[in-house]
């Protein structure tokens, strides 16, 4: 398939947030008395909404939840956003998709004013059409209304269009919009995550996922 406009999750997909956001959970975790040392027990926060994890994965009441996101982002919004790093490879694909004339979107459950910020510290802003995410008042949040929002600011056709990300929550939000989604495996999401939840292709590199989209 031919696709002229691809949008495109940030977090496990253009760059690794791994540091800034376990760090911005142990930091919110401690607040509530919850000491983790294992910061690798934390990846489990990077890709769905903040919220949602802290009750999924540490049984906090909905009041909590959201207190401990306003938490979180007391050291996400300073230093966390920007412990961060760039896939290798992906300016260079960025910069031929573009060449190749097509529409590139961000598409991100993370909140609008953040993604700008990542995309502007490493130099990517200039390949985006647009950066579309969540808003600080927990509006659109989810990835199926972010990709709608960014397909309606785009004025794209869905049928031109796809989504890329690493995780069920970016497969099922494109799903819903009725555009096919590409996984990438070199995020924080497995192949059987993905394929489970209806991916059109997956892939396992950088390169792979520049010739899926060429």
């Amino acid at each position: 398939m031919r696709f002229k406009t691809v949008l495109f999750d940030l977090d496990g997909t253009l760059t690794d947030p791994f540091e800034g956001i376990t760090r911005s959970v142990q930091y919110s975790l401690r607040r509530f008395g919850i000491e983790v040392e294992d910061r690798h027990a934390l990846a489990c926060f990077i890709g769905p909404p903040l919220n949602e994890s802290y009750i999924n994965y540490y049984g906090f009441s909905l009041e909590d939840s959201f207190r401990a996101v306003d938490i979180y982002r007391e050291y996400f919004a300073d230093r966390g956003l920007f412990e961060n790093e760039v896939y290798p490879g992906i300016p260079e694909m960025l910069g031929e998709l573009k060449r190749q004339g097509k529409t590139l979107a961000v598409a991100t459950s993370k909140p609008t004013v953040y993604a700008k910020r990542i995309l502007g510290k490493f130099d990517l802003s200039k390949y985006f059409d647009l950066c579309d995410g969540s808003e600080l008042d927990g509006t659109r949040v989810h990835k199926d209304e972010v990709i709608a929002h960014a397909l309606e600011a785009l004025g794209c056709d869905p049928a031109s269009a796809v989504m890329v990300g690493d995780r069920s929550h970016d497969v099922i939000g494109a799903i819903k919009n009725s555009l096919p989604c590409i996984g990438v495996t070199y995020g924080y999401g497995t192949e059987e995550e993905l394929a489970e939840a209806g991916a059109f292709r997956t892939v396992d590199t950088v390169d792979e996922l520049k010739e899926s989209l060429s």
